[in-house]
């Protein structure tokens, strides 16, 4: 059985444990999906797609703010909830909810189904065979030939990823509080 078929599988017996569920996803950090049980596949690579920006804004918010690494996001809208779980260190869970789901429930079945697929995915990974490096040959008149030092433009290109810094944290200003009005009853 391959690991997407596992991830599949755990997330239908999630969404058969708990049955407010509407929609289920499985996703790699940026946004690729992994696995879903929901009606509308189009819906799911969008979701998919902001799921993976949610979870950049949630770890900038956590790293920012000292509170350590990603773990779950919760948002409520009138017509429901949209969960967001952390699920080994590639991959998120995503799950649509009625608006009449139990929270405390939904948390409960969620973390081990995270983590579940979060080890059928990072197990996955290990597996894959790491890509062989390619020798180059290069002909010898080639090699003969004095190499000079890319500019420096090429340098600052080829130097890797760039790596954004934590947002700063503001003190938090005392808010403006407008003045009270004081009222006085008029004597008759």
């Amino acid at each position: 059985m391959t690991a997407e078929a596992e991830v599949l599988g755990e997330l239908r017996r999630l969404r058969a444990r708990v049955p407010q569920l509407t929609g289920a996803l499985a996703a790699s950090a940026d946004g690729l999906v992994l696995a879903r049980d929901a009606a509308d596949a189009d819906g799911a690579e969008h979701v998919a797609a902001l799921t993976a920006t949610a979870l950049g804004v949630a770890q900038r918010l956590t790293d920012a703010t000292g509170q350590g690494g990603f773990r779950e996001l919760l948002v409520q809208g009138e017509h429901g909830y949209v969960a967001t779980y952390a699920a080994g260190g590639s991959a998120v869970l995503t799950l649509l909810a009625e608006p009449r789901i139990n929270v405390g429930r939904l948390h409960l079945e969620a973390r081990r189904s995270s983590a579940r697929i979060g080890a059928l995915v990072d197990e996955a990974l290990e597996r894959r065979p790491e890509p062989r490096p390619q020798r180059r040959t290069e002909p010898r008149a080639a090699a003969q030939t004095p190499v000079t030092a890319p500019a420096p433009a090429a340098r600052a290109v080829s130097a890797g990823p760039v790596r954004s810094a934590p947002l700063p944290v503001r003190p938090a200003a005392a808010p403006a509080v407008p003045p009270v009005p004081t009222h006085h009853p008029k004597e008759a």
